[in-house]
């Protein structure tokens, strides 16, 4: 028979080491994360407290959770409105086609002030646009310059020009291109809205350009050699060889492009008057009511966690098509 005496401390000895073992596993990806916000939101509601400003006190994190709140309330309202008029238009459309079954009844699109939800939607929409624009620029670019030294060196003066320029530079030449060239009676498109994608298309070109570039121009010999072994032609030696090899580098490009659209966009849609984000900050400061403030704190978290999330969502990508299966969420 075992002594009691002996187990129980043994027992206790288990315990604490997988006590511990739990702690070191979980510390880094939930416990200290939790800590580090618990800490920034007390620090952010004590120093709020002291602030004053024209507008009064600068929101803390409860105030800004109010206001969030405010804002789901005014979505939901919002939708209730356009259910309620969507409802009526088919009800009247029904009536004058009981009475006349020839008449031409329209639909008409509810026009009612789009909401900080659907401002979200718009500024999703726009930066993928431009996004996807600039990358499809950008890595046939990138893969050129990375293969031919001389193309390099004719288009390297250019990106290194370019590259430093500001979104607010660029904002007021392509709102003058798309006037111009844009000149549609019946636009399919709003024009805000190709001003804000393209200014953050030629922002977005830039580190796609460059991380394409390396990762192509630094392909092993080996892999070089394998190709011209088999005699490959330059299509299939850039599928089968060179974009496999590229593939992380070029995706360490997009992810930075982007980053950096989706911090161009904020500005873009400021000036250009794109109704997403950038325009409801706008609004709110210019409204100058009591509760501006907390609502711009409000999209500023938003755009902070969608910015987080689209990084995370590039890398997911990057680890599903990628021979390199070592990547980590970091």
């Amino acid at each position: 028979m075992s002594n009691p005496s002996v187990a129980t401390p043994i027992q206790q000895t288990v315990d604490n080491a997988r006590s511990q073992a739990l702690i070191k596993r979980w510390a880094p990806a939930i416990i200290l994360p939790l800590a580090g916000i618990f800490f920034f939101l007390l620090i952010w509601q004590l120093v709020a407290g002291s602030i004053q400003t024209s507008l009064g006190q600068f929101p803390g994190p409860i105030q800004v959770g109010q206001q969030f709140g405010g804002l789901i309330e005014a979505h939901t309202s919002e939708r209730g409105k356009a259910e309620v008029f969507y409802q009526r238009q088919e009800q009247r459309n029904a009536e004058r086609l009981a009475k006349n079954p020839d008449a031409q009844v329209k639909v008409r699109a509810y026009t009612g002030k789009p909401t900080f939800f659907d401002q979200i939607v718009t500024s999703l929409y726009t930066v993928l646009t431009g996004f996807v624009l600039a990358s499809l620029v950008a890595v046939p670019l990138g893969i050129l310059c990375g293969l031919s030294k001389s193309i390099y060196a004719a288009v390297n003066p250019l990106i290194q020009v370019f590259k430093p320029v500001s979104p607010l530079a660029w904002l007021p030449l392509v709102t003058m291109l798309v006037s111009a060239l844009y000149t549609s009676s019946d636009p399919l498109l709003a024009k805000s809205f190709l001003t804000s994608a393209f200014t953050v298309a030629l922002c977005c070109l830039w580190p796609t350009v460059l991380n394409t570039t390396v990762g192509v121009a630094s392909l092993d010999k080996d892999l070089t050699n394998v190709s011209r072994v088999l005699r490959l032609s330059p299509l299939a030696h850039v599928r089968r060889i060179v974009l496999p090899a590229a593939v992380p580098a070029i995706f360490t490009g997009l992810r930075l492009s982007l980053g950096t659209g989706w911090m161009v966009l904020i500005a873009a849609e400021m000036l250009a008057q794109n109704p997403g984000l950038g325009k409801f900050i706008w609004d709110e400061f210019q409204n100058g009511s009591s509760n501006s403030l907390g609502r711009i704190m409000v999209a500023v978290i938003v755009i902070g966690l969608i910015g987080f999330l689209l990084d995370r969502l590039m890398l997911l990508l990057q680890k599903s098509v990628s021979w390199d299966k070592t990547a980590v969420l970091r």
